[in-house]
């Protein structure tokens, strides 16, 4: 097994944060993720530095600044299971302050721009601006069907959200469902696939009584890769794909699984287009004669 693309909840902290994932730390060259815990009324303070970074609230609302002014305020939710969540991105560069009056936890996704094409010449893409999304234009796609049945949070995917190179969602799994599922890659650039760096950052809800949740994980081979992955995934957990079929993932019976994309690569078009796995790629196709879970088709949709 590939253990160093697992990183167990707890493992990762460093310098303030919760969870923090660099390029450096990670081994590879653009996609990267810290969290942040903030006590009510206390100010946290970061650079996005080489970066740009969606500020996504896992808990709590925060008021935002950005170069010593006021740019937005993040309404935010109670946790990531009561639905999605405005968000603010914010370009490299930006001296940045949150203030949370309630006390929360918020997650920086990040993906390394500077020196990137995006800033060269004339002839390239104007770079985007510094942005609130707010919840309503947060699109939520209720994906597959049966117990492939999840949901996904589109706040920081190409169509949605204007950036250099970040690709960001949540995906909300049900009891017992699997997600990221057929197996898919994104490890090379193509005309039907982009070459992608990702993050999974996992919360599992807690049984009625507390009881820890926990699901799983799988990640193998794909040509020219080695990679062989397959853990039991708990809350708070992390796991790196550098490349590879990745999927699926499994909520247990009985505990809601969340996850958490960030992704970034080399490619000069911010596009996310994956490889299904060729053995399971026929799934797909069953998912016509099935129903969407029921457990989903009432929630933030």
């Amino acid at each position: 097994m590939n253990s160093e693309f697992y990183l167990a909840a707890g493992t990762t902290g460093a310098d303030g944060y919760e969870v923090e994932v660099t390029p450096n730390s990670a081994g590879w060259g653009y996609t990267s993720l810290r969290i942040v815990r903030i006590g009510a009324g206390e100010p946290f303070r970061f650079s996005t530095g080489d970066d740009e970074v969606i500020v996504v609230p896992l808990s709590g609302s925060a008021t935002v600044e950005a170069g010593g002014a006021r740019f937005c305020s993040l309404v935010g939710r109670q946790n990531v299971f009561a639905g999605p969540t405005d968000v603010a991105y914010l370009t490299s560069g930006s001296t940045v302050e949150l203030r949370s009056q309630t006390g929360g936890r918020f997650a920086l996704c990040g993906a390394r721009v500077a020196g990137t094409a995006v800033h060269e010449g004339a002839d390239q893409p104007e770079r985007p601006r510094s942005r609130y999304l707010a919840v309503t234009e947060v699109p939520v796609e209720l994906r597959g069907a049966g117990q492939s049945s999840r949901q996904v949070r589109n706040f920081g995917t190409p169509d949605t959200l204007s950036a250099s190179k970040i690709i960001a969602c949540e995906v909300i799994t049900p009891a017992g469902n699997w997600s990221s599922y057929p197996a898919h890659k994104h490890d090379e650039t193509t005309e039907t696939e982009s070459d992608l760096e990702e993050i999974y950052y996992f919360e599992i809800a807690a049984g009625p009584h507390g009881q820890p949740g926990f699901g799983f994980m799988r990640t193998s081979s794909s040509p020219g890769h080695h990679i062989d992955l397959l853990e039991e995934v708990a809350d708070g957990d992390l796991v790196l794909v550098p490349y590879g079929w990745h999927g699926p993932c499994v909520a247990a019976p009985g505990f809601d699984m969340y996850y958490l994309n960030v992704m970034a690569g080399p490619g000069a078009e911010r596009a996310w287009k994956i490889s299904d796995h060729p053995d399971q790629a026929w799934v797909r196709g069953t998912w016509q004669h099935l129903d969407l879970d029921p457990r989903l088709t009432a929630k933030d949709a």
